[in-house]
Parts: structure tokens; sequence; C-alpha cells
């Protein structure tokens, strides 16, 4: 069935994007796991060959193209070398920190950090996470206090998506101890503000070249004018812009799985047992044909979402089932894909096996499966 969510300026997009993949990430990959970190020449490259930005505004240096359509390009692209790594990084900067900084920032705000967060000098970090509240943000305990023309912030996070490279974090603290989810605000804390300290670059199972760390603010002077949104305003403003973000996670989920299956079908038929390729057994050829229908009916919905989207119609429950069924999907295949491999599968060396690693975080960060499922059933029965 024809696929029909691109049209020829999204092709030709494509080719920019994959000459630059092939250019500036695919030969450094290795070494980007080694170092747990993409290099900022890497981030600097995207930038100047327009691969950051796509949605933000010319006038701030941006491409003016507020259409998915481009940052699913990016994110198939990246999913065909099999570098989730810097699909993660560059999803948190254009699929979040960028889309809160351009919603809900000030025209000074805009003029400070967009036009520099598109050439990749400025690379942006969102800080929820606490060590004791992961998907309930009703117990973080990072707090802000006003003093003067100042928040002073104190607090720690973890589990921080370019943690180690960021020069701006959104955090979301507690503004007003009293006040329940309208406590809450958003800061942005600059790499330098004294008392901004980052901690380990932690080891994770899989994303290796991903940098995901802990933060620490202690007594962090944060000016007035670093408040984005409205005060008291950030649980609002995180509920707000979460079926993006999922969407983002769906779009890589269903790329990486896509890719695990292209290189799935080369390697069985290449690869010869008891005289005959593995992809001519009964066994294969069912494995294959599953995993095939099935990613072709998540693309359906997925290419939905992301026209829903940029009509502003993809609503939380949509974006729910999407992130839900995408990353489920991606475990399972992925898993699938590798046993069709067999004990190469299982060697590091094969792209297979750092997609089965890369996979497991998916159905955990931005909200779990069990979140998801909740959140889908409470709008299905009324219940809560």
């Amino acid at each position: 069935m024809r696929r029909r969510l691109y049209d020829q300026d999204h092709e030709d997009y494509r080719q920019v994007v994959r000459e630059f993949v092939d250019r500036e990430v695919t030969p450094h990959r290795e070494r980007f796991d080694e170092q747990h970190l993409v290099d900022r020449e890497t981030w600097l490259a995207a930038g100047k060959q327009g691969i950051l930005g796509v949605a933000a505004p010319t006038s701030l240096g941006g491409g003016g193209l507020d259409d998915m359509r481009y940052r699913n390009v990016v994110v198939e692209e990246l999913a065909r070398v099999g570098a989730a790594s810097v699909a993660s990084g560059f999803s948190l900067q254009d699929d979040i920190t960028l889309p809160y900084i351009l919603d809900l920032g000030t025209p000074e705000q805009h003029e400070r950090w967009v036009p520099r967060m598109v050439t990749g000098e400025l690379i942006g970090a969102i800080a929820m996470t606490e060590p004791g509240a992961g998907s309930d943000l009703q117990g973080v305990r990072t707090t802000a206090v006003r003093e003067g023309d100042d928040w002073v912030l104190n607090g720690s996070k973890t589990f921080i998506t370019n943690g180690i490279s960021s020069d701006l974090v959104i955090v979301v603290a507690r503004t007003d101890p009293g006040a329940g989810s309208r406590g809450f605000s958003l800061l942005v804390v600059e790499r330098g503000m004294p008392g901004f300290e980052r901690g380990r670059k932690l080891e994770k199972v899989g994303l290796q070249a991903q940098d995901t760390a802990e933060l620490s603010f202690d007594n962090v002077r944060v000016p007035a004018a670093n408040l984005l949104g409205t005060e008291g305003g950030g649980f609002g403003h995180l509920m707000e812009r979460l079926p993006r973000e999922r969407l983002s996670i769906s779009m890589m989920a269903l790329a990486a799985a896509r890719a695990a299956l292209d290189w799935t079908v080369e390697y069985t038929k290449e690869r010869v047992a008891f005289g005959q390729p593995l992809a001519s057994f009964q066994n294969t050829q069912f494995e294959l044909a599953d995993m095939v229908t099935e990613l072709d009916v998540l693309q359906a919905y997925v290419d939905a979402s992301i026209i829903a989207l940029n009509e502003g119609e993809l609503t939380v429950v949509d974006a729910a089932k999407g992130k839900l069924l995408s990353t489920e999907t991606q475990k399972r295949v992925v898993d699938r894909c590798l046993q069709l491999f067999g004990g190469y599968g299982y060697m590091l060396e094969y792209p297979i096996a750092r997609s089965y690693v890369d996979a497991r975080i998916q159905t955990i960060y931005g909200g779990t499966s069990e979140i998801m499922r909740t959140i889908i059933a409470r709008d299905l029965t009324g219940l809560r």
C-alpha cells in the first residue's frame, strides 16, 4: 500500500538528512558510544545543514516549517543506521525544549535562545524526574523561592537526557508548596549559573552515546526573566505538550522497528543454513510476514497521528495509544528479529544487538506503558 504521508519537499529534505547522517554520524557512532556523548561538532553540523530547528520561525534562524513530517524524516534516517542515541538527543531538542520555548517564551527569550538552538550552539534539556518522583510529577520536591528579581532554586534531578551537554535546562520546580498542581513553574537554568552542578554521566543498558545525567541545584539564583510561561502554570504547560513528546517517541519506536526488520530481511536472505538461505524456511517467512504486517498497520496510526498533530488535533489519549502500541511493538519486533540472527544477534558489532538494548527504555520514559494504559482506560470508562 502506497504511503501518503510525504510530498516531494519532504523527500528532497530526506536526501539532505541522509547525506548528513552518512557523513557526520555513521563514521563516528562507535566513538560516540565509547565516550557516552555525541560530539558538539555533530550538533553544530546538524544546525548548519538545517537538521535542527526546522519548525522555528525564519526570523529566528529556523526553517519556518512547523510540520512534524520533517522531524519524522530525521528520525527515520537516523534509525536506518542504528543511531538511536543521536535521534534521542535531537528529539529532545526539537520536539520538547525548542517547542516549549517557542510556545511559552517571551519575545526576549526567543531572541536570546532560539537562534543558537537552531544552529546547535545551545543544547536543551528538560528536568522533571527526581530520585523519588518518576511518573508522579506531584512528588516533585525541587523548590524555587522568589527573592527580589531572582528565583532561588534548590533540589536535584535524575535521568536527564542531554544532561551533560545541555546549555539550557527547563527545570520543573515547586514555587508554591500549598497550591497543589497549581504550584509548579518552569525555570530555565543556564550553563555556568553558580550552584548548578552536573553529577554522574549515568551508565545505562542502552542508548550508550546519549548523555544522561544527574543534576543538582544548590541555591541557584535564576533571574525572574528566565521564568518560562506563567508562574504556577508549570503542570498545565507540561500536560499540554505531552502529545507531541509521546508522538516523537512513537515515531522513533516505529522507525527503529522498521530498520531492525530491514536488517533482518537482508541477513536471512544472505545467511545459509542446511544448504539454503534462512529466508527460505517457513518459520522465517512466517515471522517476517507477521512483523511487516504489524508494522504496516502501526504505520497507518502513527502517520495519522503526525497529520493530527500538524492540524492541532492530536489528543492526550490518542497520543497515549500510539506511544503504548508503538513502543511495545518495537520491543517485540526487535526481539524476534534478534532471534533470527541467532548467535550473531547477541554480538554488539551487529546493529540488531544495539537496537535490542536501545529499545528497552522506550516503554518507560515519556510515561510508562502502565501510565499510558491508565490514561486510555480512564478515558474509555470515565472512571478514575
